[in-house]
């Protein structure tokens, strides 16, 4: 099988599950396995892909993603008649469940079952009490953090945590005055989408202890999904359980 991957994470896993020979194109962020995928072509990027490279290099399955990808460009590679696989998991279930479905469609059933079988287990290790309330920042300018309805938001609680924006949708933008006022725990500076920096640390340490973390973690939901779930519960297991007098 001839395939283009649009998704970094899910460029990662093709590779995770033993057809990583079978990649004819990926796009510039896709930079998972190091040194393996330098192989593969370019085709642009995730946003701005090149819809007629793609299609001149005769791929049967094209994988995309609903957040990632734009709509008007997987339109135009169905257009074109490609076969396109659009993912949008919200969901760490959701995300297992993508993981099956594109161990199906690559002939690699058993791999994709180790992976999920591994975040499964990590998933099944008991329930941190009580949990650390977190806030996740996603972006700088304007000050935006990880809301509901997002596989982020997911990990997070599933992780062990609360995630202090659990009331409001997706990614919302927020001030460091209401963030203050929600009363973290624990606050969550990832280096991807926006690559937050000791430098940056500051305004959010003056609120509650800071980690710095791999952004991959929070949003590759590829073969790392295990680990993540590892790392961050662990992580929400160090961090410094609420105060009953918080307040007082």
């Amino acid at each position: 099988m001839r395939v283009v991957s649009l998704v970094p994470s899910l460029t990662e896993l093709v590779f995770a599950l033993g057809r990583g020979d079978w990649l004819r194109g990926r796009t510039r962020f896709c930079v998972e396995p190091l040194g393996l995928v330098d192989a593969v072509p370019v085709v642009g990027g995730t946003k701005n892909p090149r819809v007629d490279r793609i299609v001149a290099l005769a791929p049967d399955l094209v994988i995309a993603n609903r957040e990632e990808n734009r709509r008007e460009d997987v339109e135009a590679l169905r257009g074109a008649g490609l076969d396109v696989l659009l993912t949008g998991p919200n969901t760490v279930d959701q995300a297992l469940d993508m993981l099956l479905d594109i161990g199906r469609v690559l002939d690699a059933g058993p791999a994709a079952a180790e992976i999920v079988t591994a975040a499964r287990a990590a998933l099944a290790s008991p329930a941190l009490s009580p949990r650390p309330r977190v806030f996740v920042a996603v972006w700088k300018e304007p000050l935006m953090g990880l809301g509901s309805l997002s596989y982020g938001h997911d990990l997070v609680e599933r992780a062990g945590a609360v995630n202090v924006l659990g009331a409001r949708p997706r990614y919302p933008e927020i001030t460091f005055a209401e963030v203050s006022a929600l009363a973290p725990d624990l606050i969550l500076l990832p280096d991807e989408p926006y690559p937050f920096k000791a430098a940056d640390g500051a305004p959010f340490a003056a609120i509650a202890p800071v980690a710095y973390v791999d952004g991959r973690l929070l949003w590759w939901y590829g073969p790392r999904l295990p680990l993540a779930i590892d790392r961050l519960r662990r992580l929400f297991a160090e961090a410094k359980p609420p105060d009953v007098n918080r307040g007082l």
